[in-house]
């Protein structure tokens, strides 16, 4: 059973990805089976959270869209190239397809055959020679062993129907050839003497003991068929190894990791039925049928600090979303049934956590507190966050002392680590917690940094405005750029040329410039935000 993934939004933050470690650890102490993900690179801060408390980093989750091993196809439908000609026929009925994947012993896919090439290869092809094993024959006659010399036969097969004495005198048997006679003593004696690989009796006949002694002393094979001379000649065809009317030796593969929606649209262009579907090893994993697109199991997900599509995982679309533990405003979110939903106005998600930790009585473990204790210190500034709520605070203190740390300290450090940007280059620091929002019919975009370096910023503040002027290009009215100073408690502002006059009715200055500060302004989500949102709808 696949575990259910818990994962926050793109562009993760001390609050997201601890948020993610400590609800899915909640979760599997539940009894229930989920895992962590985080949707991109985590910034300094988290990685500093992550050393301070020895845990590893949640694994990279690219998106949630249907994948073909999402799809339930006909896992393990697929033969050896050794199986017969009748094996597969078999195969296809008991299967209902019309077409299997033909590996080799490694599993790695040799061709496909379809129905149509079989019957194509009782209308075109000589059905005289034989290539298969002994045990083939013996089914596909339903016959009996007589005598057995042989496990593999590659010769012609003769069928010894018209009068005794011309038989012998113009067939020159060979021996590698199959004779498929009945009761006739004379072509039994001169197929044995000829030392010919097999002798195929039909009507279920023996052969006489005389007659017996000498094929064992020529080591002649000897089979017994349950069918006349006619049927026989035609039902032996059949045991053929099925690798000898191989046609299509590159057939249209798929893999189980590619998307359903790409199968879809390339299967409507291409027109085929029947796709081999491989894994990342190329090895053969089933058969995957266009009809069979309707039928998939959607990947199971856990929001936790967001409920917005646009700031959530690629594809969410196609998943189920089964739970949501958030302290942001509602979203444009839908889910096709009823789901557990947290939403609270608190500081941080790890806040929420730790009350649900709470109500459930699972203890928390001091890797998992300091984790949560870390995200609520990110997220509300040290508690000095106007977002702060008692909540916040009690939490702060309970888990300070699970983890034995002392969280002003210990908070400043976190901080301190993160808010460095040596070595970064202008789009990395607008994009290390860039969030997007929509306002009616226009889409808001707004980065927040926290540094104490302001004037490394201020030294290339072109350069900020000319990237926020490129973003803005890409469909977004207005997008700002944040750079928060915990010390001075207030924020820097830097913004699209074009959002001039927003950022100014936002924050009431006239004439706003670059890099004007704003003093007290240092929560996105109850100061920044909501006031550029305002204006926006104002202005509209």
């Amino acid at each position: 059973m696949k575990p259910t993934l818990v994962c926050g939004h793109r562009n993760p933050d001390t609050d997201s990805v601890c948020s993610a470690i400590s609800f899915s650890y909640l979760k599997n102490q539940l009894g229930e089976n989920t895992s962590p993900r985080v949707l991109g690179h985590i910034n300094k801060e988290t990685q500093f959270v992550l050393n301070a408390f020895n845990t590893k980093e949640p694994e990279y989750l690219n998106n949630v869209k249907v994948q073909l091993r999402d799809v339930k196809y006909q896992k393990g439908l697929m033969l050896k190239e050794d199986a017969s000609i009748k094996e597969v026929i078999d195969f296809m009925q008991e299967k209902h397809c019309t077409a299997v994947p033909i590996v080799n012993e490694n599993k790695k896919l040799v061709s496909l055959i379809t129905l149509k090439e079989i019957a194509m290869m009782f209308i075109e092809q000589s059905k005289s020679h034989l290539h298969t094993s002994y045990e083939h024959i013996l089914t596909s006659l339903k016959g009996r062993e007589i005598l057995k010399f042989h496990e593999e036969f590659d010769g012609e097969t003769i069928a010894g129907s018209y009068n005794s004495q011309t038989f012998i005198e113009q067939t020159d048997l060979k021996s590698s050839d199959i004779l498929i006679v009945g009761d006739r003593y004379k072509v039994l004696k001169h197929g044995i003497l000829s030392k010919v690989a097999l002798i195929v009796i039909t009507n279920d006949f023996d052969l006489p003991d005389d007659l017996l002694e000498l094929a064992r002393q020529n080591k002649v094979s000897v089979i017994s068929s349950s069918y006349d001379t006619y049927n026989t000649c035609n039902q032996i065809a059949l045991s053929n190894y099925v690798k000898t009317i191989l046609i299509n030796y590159s057939p249209t593969v798929v893999h189980d990791l590619d998307y359903l929606t790409d199968f879809i649209a390339d299967a409507t262009k291409l027109g085929h039925t029947n796709y081999p579907i491989l894994n990342k090893k190329n090895e053969c994993l089933g058969l995957i049928k266009i009809t069979d697109v309707g039928n998939f199991n959607k990947k199971d997900i856990i929001l936790v600090d967001h409920n917005n599509l646009e700031q959530s995982v690629p594809g969410i679309d196609e998943a189920n979303i089964v739970e949501i533990i958030d302290h942001h405003n509602l979203g444009a979110i839908g889910t096709s049934i009823p789901i557990n939903v947290r939403c609270m106005p608190v500081g941080c998600t790890c806040t929420i956590l730790y009350g649900l930790f709470q109500e459930h009585k699972v203890a928390i473990p001091k890797d998992i507190a300091g984790l949560m204790l870390s995200a609520i210190l990110s997220d509300t500034l040290i508690l000095k966050s106007p977002t702060t709520t008692e909540s916040d605070r009690i939490a702060v203190l309970e888990l300070s002392k699970i983890c034995s740390k002392d969280y002003e300290k210990y908070g400043y450090e976190m901080l301190k680590a993160g808010s460095s940007i040596e070595g970064m280059d202008v789009e990395d620091i607008i994009y290390q917690d860039f969030k997007s929002y929509k306002v009616g019919n226009e889409t808001l975009g707004i980065s927040q940094v926290i540094t104490m370096d302001f004037d490394s910023i201020k030294d290339h503040l072109n350069e900020y405005v000319d990237k926020l002027n490129e973003i803005a290009k890409g469909n977004y009215s207005t997008v700002t750029l944040f750079i928060t100073d915990i010390i001075k408690n207030g924020s820097y502002i830097l913004y699209n040329s074009d959002a001039k006059h927003i950022v100014e009715d936002s924050f009431s200055i006239s004439d706003i410039e670059q890099g004007t500060f704003i003093p007290d302004l240092v929560s996105r989500k109850k100061q920044m935000l909501p006031r550029i949102m305002e204006s926006l709808e104002r202005n509209n």
